[in-house]
């Protein structure tokens, strides 16, 4: 008898590839151990809606829309509309668009879920003081997170350091997505405000979006394993 597989872990595999080729190819590999793979600006913007079929392919994976969309209420209405026939399962605006910003994404695209981002992972405070946003970034991310869910968004982007705070301020129900997630010892890159997959389950994320510990491994399929490993064994329920 063949042994069950083990569940898809809560971790969106960010696919920042420069060819749609190399996205799918690493889209096909990462599916069986991770419940989503997200498609962010720059690829989406090279392909279109192309990407996201390439991506899905045959498996039953989640497509994590990252287009950050942050304009008027009518251009961002007009942007989620056109993308929800994409069936994506999470599409992101940014909540310091305003209410009525986040409200017209998410009355646009009643099927997908909006996913307001609150303070960006690359940000530090002092990258906050000069663009005019009041600090601490805990506060900052806390202030938008409650606008943005007032607004009907139904999940939330933010630091792995904010999770424990968001979550004791919209309570059980809002999904939180942390970008910034890095096993340990692994390069931060260009992000700030980061914790390792295991931290940030504990403290209460739902969705890990982890890139290129993944991606620029020799073998993503087995990168992805060993990390949806370590998040299962953190406690979280899939």
């Amino acid at each position: 008898m063949t042994a069950p597989s083990a569940p898809s872990a809560p971790i969106a595999v960010a696919l920042d590839a420069r060819d749609i080729e190399t996205a799918a190819t690493w889209a096909s590999a990462v599916a069986p151990h991770v419940s989503t793979v997200k498609v962010g600006l720059e690829l989406y913007l090279r392909y279109g809606p192309d990407v996201v079929s390439a991506v899905r392919g045959a498996s039953r994976v989640g497509v994590f829309l990252d287009l950050k969309l942050h304009d008027i209420p009518a251009q961002v209405a007009g942007a989620a509309r056109s993308v929800a026939g994409l069936r994506p399962s999470i599409l992101t605006v940014h909540a310091g668009g305003g209410a009525d910003m986040v409200r017209a994404a998410v009355e646009a695209a009643p099927d997908t879920r909006i996913a307001a981002v609150t303070v960006l992972t690359s940000l530090n405070e002092a990258d906050l003081e000069q663009v005019g946003l009041l600090g601490p970034a805990r506060d900052a991310a806390r202030r938008l997170a409650v606008l943005a869910v007032n607004a009907g968004a139904r999940a939330l982007v933010c630091s792995p350091q904010e999770v424990a705070l968001l979550r004791a301020e919209v309570g059980p129900d809002i999904t939180l997505i942390t970008p910034g997630v890095r096993p340990a010892g692994a390069d931060k890159g260009d992000q700030s405000r980061v914790a390792t997959p295991e931290e940030a389950i504990e403290s209460g994320a739902d969705l890990l979006v982890i890139g290129r510990p993944i991606t620029r491994a020799p073998d993503p399929g087995s990168a992805a394993a060993s990390l949806a490993a370590a998040v299962r064994r953190a406690g979280v329920r899939v």
